[in-house]
């Protein structure tokens, strides 16, 4: 019931979260009790919690989301986000317990990532999924988009060191340098709401047709930013420019920016990627990252 899958067995050691992982067959055990649910199959591919099947007491179907202790705040986070959207665009939230890092949500279909659709049809799914849970969210004390670039910087800086210094030095002082014009581009009042991971493996379907989001990082920032997300994912898939361009004009913002917050993303997520193993796609992006530059 509490197999952890590699991925979120090799973040957690590596924020220093062992002793979660040992206590987590207890953690389950007093959500059970305490929220009146019954716990089932673990879900294999999660990257950043314990996710696992569950049952409310009058047999509704849910999910159970352990999120791994990070100094960050993750948990307090995403329920955050979470009460914003209220299911629209993101998963509904049906029990939270921040200090437990603990999130009862409702049970949606299959992953994107299991349809077998084209890239450009996957893209279009993502964009709208992610449109709907922007909105103004002045007075959330989210992050926002002048700390996400500042954070991206320092961590793009230790991660190159700490695995090994896998793309070349003229590649993290670019992605640093587009880091540096996003967080100087930023202005409070043109901040929204983002999800801030848009990918495949996160949008899940809802019936008729319609996705919704999961895991939000919960963001205030400028809209660029999930559509950057976007850019780093199928590394290999197509001319990246063409992507930014189509982007662009699928939603009326800014090309530059989307293509800035790309290459950010890209760097870092294949260092983090090259950190926990995620392979061959962390390598794919930094030899993407490495053409671009």
């Amino acid at each position: 019931m509490t197999d952890v899958p590699d991925v979120v067995r090799e973040k957690a050691l590596a924020v220093g979260a062992g002793a979660w992982l040992d206590a987590l067959p207890e953690l389950v055990r007093s959500i059970e009790a305490d929220w009146e649910v019954a716990v089932g199959r673990a879900f294999p591919f999660s990257t950043e919690a314990f996710v696992a099947e569950a049952v409310c007491a009058d047999g509704t179907p849910a999910v159970l989301k352990l999120i791994v202790p990070r100094e960050d705040g993750a948990a307090a986070r995403e329920i955050a986000v979470l009460r914003l959207t209220n299911g629209e665009g993101c998963a509904l939230l049906l029990r939270d317990d921040p200090d437990r890092g603990a999130l009862l949500l409702e049970r949606l279909g299959r992953p994107l990532s299991e349809l077998g659709l084209r890239p450009r049809a996957r893209q279009e799914i993502l964009v709208a999924a992610a449109s709907r849970v922007w909105r103004p969210a002045h007075g959330s004390r989210l992050p926002t988009g002048a700390d996400k670039a500042r954070w991206l910087s320092e961590f793009v800086e230790r991660m190159w060191e700490e695995t090994g210094r896998p793309c070349s030095r003229r590649l993290v002082d670019h992605a640093l340098a587009c880091a540096d014009r996003r967080r100087l581009a930023y202005r409070d009042e043109a901040a929204l709401l983002v999800h801030g991971d848009v990918h495949r493996w996160n949008a899940l379907e809802a019936g008729g047709g319609a996705f919704k989001l999961v895991d939000p990082d919960g963001l205030l920032v400028e809209p660029e930013y999930d559509l950057g997300i976007l850019m780093r994912e199928d590394p290999l898939d197509g001319d990246l420019h063409e992507r930014a361009t189509w982007l662009a004009r699928r939603t009326g913002l800014d090309e530059a920016a989307i293509w800035e917050w790309g290459v950010v993303e890209r760097v870092s997520t294949g260092l983090l990627g090259t950190r926990v193993r995620l392979q061959p796609v962390a390598r794919q992006m930094l030899e993407a990252a490495e053409r671009l530059v």
